[in-house]
């Protein structure tokens, strides 16, 4: 019997509150009316929990109609996933009806704070996702003993795994750099080559999934929540940024400048600690978010620009000058106060915008800490700018609510939507066990 063929189907997606990535698909000879008008969406629909229900109350209700707008620009596809058919994905912009921006949509909320940099000051961002994540096989043998931490036999126990997921990322065009045994017991690292911002969130996005996918079809489970166990290592996601100007040219560098910043960078930092208490709860919002957010987890807990100082929650990363190479082009730094339960485009927008409010108010170089905050004296926290991140994400929705410079960057709809899906998902983990919060949290994401 002859087997009827496979219609390979493109996935026009867009990524919500929850961080999940959402879509329709469309067959190749429809896409180019896709192209056109988008597909079909709802508002309520980024109101959605990672637990598949909605949060109720929410701003949209019941009624309401838009469309996913697909961007050409933007299509990843991938055809060594192990899957019968290429998995084939399109970010897209929600809009209303007649191709308005819809306020809702993140990818749009981030485009938008990518234009205010550029038209407040002429800089633009390089950036790119550095994303941890857990591979469980779907039936663990109990009696296997953890490798060494970043092993050649971690990363060989797991093949083919890595090769695939490599060549996968290849195809897709994410430009990975390395795909690495971490630290943790059967985690590890995907890192993909700096690139604008909007291209950064959209490989972010499409990372995630391939390496879902990849885990998937070798009877594995593939999780990046930010926290496994309570007692074990975290999975986080490091935001690495730098500024060029508009010819391109490095802008984040400066030699005589403190820890090797531009006046105008550390300008920029200084606008992100300052927002650091209300940036937290959109880039690690969710209750587990908060068990890998302190102190000596190799995270971040403090508002804390550091020098290669990997507890500081803004990093200055090393450079490489050895055969003559350029300080000025590696530079960078790095947002580490992040996991994979934030939307990528929500993030960096949050970033982006707290940065420019550094550089519009003239901020000054925030200082530069080495040492233990933990087993500080209040009086040199408090010399060195050092405020304790929140320790909830109750407290941090507080600090949020209490920060309008931050809510006032984005429409009320938008963050009213947001508390709505982090309310509901407080709700949900109402009662339960540390060790089950985080069970939860692993099988969803």
């Amino acid at each position: 019997m002859t087997e009827t063929p496979l219609v390979p189907l493109v996935n026009i997606v867009t990524t919500d509150l929850a961080a999940i990535t959402r879509g329709r698909p469309v067959t190749a000879a429809r896409l180019a009316g896709a192209l056109e008008t988008g597909i079909g969406w709802v508002p309520a629909n980024l109101c959605l929990t990672p637990f598949n229900t909605i949060s109720d109350p929410n701003p949209w209700g019941s009624s309401g109609d838009l469309r996913i707008l697909p961007d050409p620009d933007a299509r990843y596809t991938a055809v060594s996933t192990g899957s019968a058919t290429p998995l084939d994905l399109i970010p897209g912009d929600i809009v209303e009806l007649d191709g308005a921006p819809w306020d809702g949509c993140c990818r749009g909320q981030l485009k938008a704070a990518i234009a205010a940099l550029k038209g407040a000051t002429g800089l633009s961002i390089r950036a790119t996702f550095e994303q941890e994540f857990l591979l469980k096989p779907n039936q663990p043998d109990p009696d296997a003993i953890a490798p060494h931490a970043f092993s050649v036999g971690a990363l060989r126990a797991a093949d083919p795994f890595v090769p695939r997921l490599w060549a996968a990322l290849e195809e897709a065009g994410v430009q990975p750099e390395m795909v690495l045994a971490e630290y943790g017991n059967a985690q590890f690292e995907v890192t993909s080559a700096p690139t604008d911002a909007l291209a950064a969130a959209d490989r972010a996005v499409i990372i995630r999934e391939v390496t879902r996918e990849v885990a998937r079809n070798l009877d594995a489970r593939a999780s990046f929540a930010p926290k496994p166990d309570p007692d074990a290592v975290g999975n986080g996601v490091h935001i690495h940024f730098s500024l060029v100007d508009a010819d391109d040219a490095p802008a984040t560098y400066d030699r005589q400048g403190p820890g090797g910043l531009s006046p105008r960078a550390a300008s920029f930092c200084a606008g992100v600690l300052r927002h650091l208490p209300a940036l937290t709860a959109l880039t690690a919002p969710s209750p587990p978010s908060y068990d890998r957010l302190a102190p000596h987890n190799w995270s971040s807990s403090y508002t804390w620009l550091g020098e290669r100082d990997r507890e500081a929650t803004l990093r200055i990363c090393p450079v490489v000058t050895m055969g003559g190479r350029d300080p000025a082009r590696q530079f960078n730094i790095e947002y580490r106060a992040a996991d994979a339960t934030a939307n990528p485009y929500l993030a960096l927008a949050a970033i982006i915008r707290a940065g420019l409010a550094g550089i519009a108010a003239g901020l000054p170089a925030p200082p530069i800490v080495s040492g233990d905050p933990s087993i500080m004296s209040p009086e040199e926290l408090a010399r060195n700018g050092l405020r304790r991140l929140p320790e909830t994400l109750e407290l941090a929705l507080a600090a949020l609510a209490s920060d309008p410079v931050v809510t006032g960057w984005f429409p009320p709809r938008l963050i009213e939507s947001f508390v709505a899906v982090k309310r509901a998902e407080i709700a949900l983990m109402e009662g339960k066990t540390k060790l089950a919060i985080c069970a939860a949290y692993g099988e969803r994401y």
